[in-house]
């Protein structure tokens, strides 16, 4: 893709910057200009240019070469005190169709395009038509695509009766199934059943145990329990036998707690 065919004064203003790229270490970018097709640089351009280092550690068949160069090119001369009257978010075109260069102006020193930044700016400007400044990195150029086609929403349809929005008609509802006489009575649930295991209420009558003696328990443990469990008869025979037996002063201490 040719971005400019003419003449002579060509020829001198494409020399002309290939010295001074080569007087700035650029080799490898004159290179590449080198086996690009002879049609396809003429004048009227800036180029943004990797250094030698940045380059050696790029992948570029030979079939991308001019794809390169289109990227890395801007199709007018600006020197940097142009591009810095561009404010940030402004879009400047490549020499390939469809791919821009987004600016972030921060001043001379941090002026970006897209990922890179001017790092060495108006190496080339001798010649009358071609500008040429070094950067950083490899440009990751910002392609524009076109906005998909999104159908506009249908309209609703308009209210027969005028004016005011259309509003959709309610669903119709269903009929209530008609009586088929008196209101049924509301069933009432049956208690549940009581559960037969549950054990019969406590007797007031006294245990077995309190028909024992006091003293015919032998141990305290028996004792204690009959002291618990028949309070009155346990009273009234510890007061029978008090003048006749003394009591173990440990189950006294134990049962009047």
């Amino acid at each position: 893709m040719a971005l400019i065919s003419s003449a002579t004064a060509t020829d001198t203003s494409i020399n002309t910057a290939i010295g001074e790229m080569q007087r700035a270490n650029y080799f490898t970018f004159v290179m590449l200009i080198n086996m690009a097709p002879s049609d396809l640089i003429h004048g009227n351009i800036t180029f943004l240019m990797p250094n030698d280092r940045t380059l050696a550690k790029t992948v570029m068949p030979e079939n991308t070469v001019v794809d390169f160069l289109l990227r890395h090119s801007i199709p007018s001369p600006l020197l940097m005190e142009h591009l810095l009257h561009f404010p940030t978010g402004s879009l400047i075109p490549t020499s390939r169709p469809g791919f821009v260069l987004k600016i972030t102006n921060d001043g001379r020193s941090r002026f970006f395009l897209n990922n890179v930044r001017i790092i060495s700016p108006n190496i080339c400007t001798q010649g009358s038509s071609i500008r040429c400044h070094g950067i950083d990195e490899v440009v990751q150029a910002t392609s524009i695509m076109p906005q998909p086609n999104i159908a506009p929403p249908a309209a609703c349809p308009k209210n027969s009766t005028g004016g005011g929005s259309p509003v959709a008609a309610a669903p119709p509802t269903a009929p209530s199934p008609p009586s088929s006489g008196p209101s049924a009575p509301v069933p009432v649930k049956a208690p549940p059943p009581a559960d037969s295991n549950v054990s019969p209420p406590r007797s007031n009558s006294p245990p077995r145990i309190c028909n024992a003696g006091l003293l015919d328990l032998g141990s305290l443990s028996e004792r204690i329990l009959y002291w618990i469990s028949c309070p009155q008869q346990a009273k009234r025979r510890v007061l029978e036998m008090s003048s006749r037996v003394t009591i173990p002063l440990l189950f006294f201490r134990v049962t009047t707690k």
